[in-house]
């Protein structure tokens, strides 16, 4: 209870405090609440589910400020709501995933890029309040980098979890003309048999239907993993290449500095520290005065 109390309060001062990303955070909540509403009309009862997750996504820059007593800046927040929208809403109840080609590709590179973000700031967040620890620039960008291409395949386990047990397809298929396969080696000699030029495939299955893909041969998730985890290698070395300038330049270029400082995440000084703050600030004066 007392959580929730805290909670509520983190987000009352959010509002008053960043009233920008306060209204963005209200029209996106009302656009998916009115998308929630329209699919339980209609029955699409997988659709409202995406809503109700978008909701509780839209909760976790409040809860990971609560929990580890940060400040997100309202910048970085509110390119995670925007995310979180363009990905569940606009992605999957919109379909643009297919309307739109490269939409899949334009969020996994955002994804590199933000939580590249995320790894560099949070470690220079500790780089800088340690007093026994001090990362160079070069491993610090390492070490952001390193966490968002771990998050990009995690997220692509996630993906895989859904084709294998869900019966999704959020690994999007290809078709292709060309591949090299050792399973058509006749010899068992792990040699690449290369098939060039395919026009048709047909789908046989043991109920009798038939399935004709015009064009290729049916890739089924390969390449879009591949490619997914390309562009997030892209998005992670763009911001690590923005972070290393950022570090290294003690004139700290504009542009670098404008991309880490909008991202930046920050401690929140609990009471007691700011009681000793006070209190120190109180002292110094004090002998400021004595010393007069």
């Amino acid at each position: 209870m007392k959580t929730m109390i805290r909670f509520l309060d983190s987000l009352h001062d959010r509002i008053k405090k960043d009233r920008s990303v306060f209204i963005l955070y209200s029209i996106l909540r009302l656009m998916v609440v009115v998308a929630l509403i329209r699919s339980i009309i209609l029955h699409h009862y997988e659709s409202a589910a995406v809503c109700v997750l978008t909701l509780a996504l839209f909760l976790i820059p409040s809860l990971l400020e609560e929990a580890l007593k940060v400040k997100i800046s309202p910048l970085f927040e509110g390119i995670i709501y925007c995310f979180i929208f363009a990905a569940e809403i606009l992605g999957e109840l919109e379909n643009y995933y297919t309307k739109i080609p490269i939409w899949d590709t334009l969020l996994h590179t955002l994804n590199g890029f933000l939580f590249a973000a995320v790894g560099f700031v949070t470690v220079d967040l500790l780089n800088r309040n340690s007093k026994n620890v001090k990362l160079s620039p070069l491993y610090l960008t390492m070490v952001a980098f390193c966490f968002s291409m771990t998050i990009g395949v995690l997220w692509e386990f996630f993906e895989c979890g859904g084709d294998l047990f869900l019966g999704q397809d959020m690994q999007k298929d290809f078709i292709i003309q060309n591949f090299q396969s050792v399973t058509l080696d006749p010899t068992r000699t792990q040699q690449a048999i290369k098939v060039a030029d395919v026009v048709k495939t047909q789908i046989f299955t043991a109920s009798g239907k038939v399935f004709k893909i015009e064009g290729g041969y049916l890739d089924i998730g390969l390449l879009d993993t591949m490619k997914d985890l390309f562009v997030n290698f892209i998005g992670a070395i763009v911001f690590c290449i923005f972070g290393f300038i950022y570090l290294r330049s003690d004139s700290k270029k504009k542009l670098a500095t404008t991309v880490v400082e909008g991202l930046r995440i920050e401690p929140v000084p609990v009471s007691g520290d700011a009681a000793d703050e006070t209190g120190s600030s109180a002292e110094q004066t004090a002998d400021h005065s004595v010393g007069t």
